[in-house]
């Protein structure tokens, strides 16, 4: 892929020089990588996309003159290129990140909290096959309502139908799905739900708040013991995977599980997927949605195996069509749907 045509042309945009160069000799170092320029703020930026017009752009966030947030605000509009936020992590950093996420960038790093070139060796895989994917990335700027209304009540009890939990996969482009379809579903959920949405440990507590803020479900971050209830929703915590317990009274909570990365993540869709098999057997709706790779797939076919029926969003309104796609290969998807036919879908699937 020697080219020029073929490498995926990066703008790097930090108002830090160390963080050029330190970010420009990670990325250059691939072959498929082109870093075509560097600019200092959100107002050198957009003068130099009209001239080098890049695939993919870095973007830093606290910058002088117009930040990250601004840049993205009156880029995206005019220039639909897939971006990469380079966010601390940090409470703070997590909030801003998932803030330019709804803007419309495509995915985020951390950086490094010490800014050696070491430490910058260790996000180097990460950042590159993120660079790589952004290229063929679908920009979507999505708004989501703020959720005025009642919260779903904890005591009702499932009365719909003989599914018992939804249990939902998401990555790259999962946020902003994720803030839709919760936007979208009734109050009357009859069923708990439980997320795995790939993230990092301070990002995923912000984040279930989000979530929370648009939707007539109470969404939280899960602990060890979180009960599941209709009505509720519970995120997987970055760092952990979460798992779900059958209580023997018949009531059910949140476990977590501290097995290393599957297929590199932690949280693992597939684990989780592979738990709620085991204790719900068919009484379960798998959604796979938008992400990069195929954590999922194997976690639905197991699912599917105990007569789960299994939801995947469609390539049209996917970030990236990698995990549904990757599902879809495994022959255990029942229907196939853009993001907006997927809340009706599963309220129908629950009532029937």
């Amino acid at each position: 892929m020697g080219d020029s045509d073929s490498k995926v042309k990066v703008l790097i945009v930090d108002d830090s020089a160390l963080m050029r160069k330190l970010l420009g000799d990670v990325l250059s170092s691939d072959p498929r990588v082109e870093v075509v320029g560097t600019a200092r703020d959100g107002v050198d930026a957009l003068a130099k996309v009209r001239v080098l017009s890049p695939d993919v752009i870095t973007l830093d966030v606290e910058m002088p003159r117009k930040n990250g947030l601004e840049f993205l605000e009156e880029l995206l509009p005019a220039h639909p290129i897939p971006v990469i936020m380079v966010s601390t992590q940090t409470r703070e950093g997590a909030h801003v990140t998932l803030k330019a996420l709804a803007l419309g960038s495509v995915d985020f790093i951390c950086k490094p909290l010490k800014p050696f070139s070491s430490a910058f060796k260790e996000i180097g895989a990460e950042l590159i096959s993120k660079v790589v994917m952004a290229k063929g990335a679908s920009v979507r700027v999505r708004s989501v309502p703020q959720y005025a209304g009642a919260k779903a009540a904890d005591a009702q009890v499932s009365s719909w139908g003989k599914r018992e939990i939804v249990a939902i996969a998401a990555s790259t482009g999962g946020p902003m799905a994720l803030l839709h379809l919760f936007s979208k579903l009734p109050k009357d959920f009859p069923v708990p739900v439980v997320i795995t949405q790939h993230m990092p440990k301070d990002f995923t507590s912000s984040f279930a708040k989000r979530l929370d803020a648009v939707s007539p479900l109470s969404v939280m971050e899960g602990e060890e013991g979180t009960e599941l209830r209709p009505g509720r929703a519970v995120v997987a915590p970055g760092g952990s995977h979460l798992i779900v317990k059958r209580r023997p009274n018949g009531t059910s909570c949140c476990g977590l599980s501290d097995v290393p990365p599957v297929l590199s993540v932690k949280p693992s869709a597939n684990i989780m997927f592979q738990s709620v098999a085991e204790e719900f057997g068919g009484r379960v709706v798998g959604v796979v949605l938008t992400g990069m790779g195929r954590d999922g797939a194997d976690g639905a076919v197991a699912l599917h195996a105990k007569g789960a029926y299994i939801i995947a969003e469609a390539q049209e309104t996917c970030v990236v069509y990698g995990m549904p796609k990757a599902a879809v290969e495994t022959g255990v998807v029942d229907e196939v749907l853009p993001l907006t036919g997927i809340p009706e879908a599963l309220v129908k699937c629950l009532k029937g």
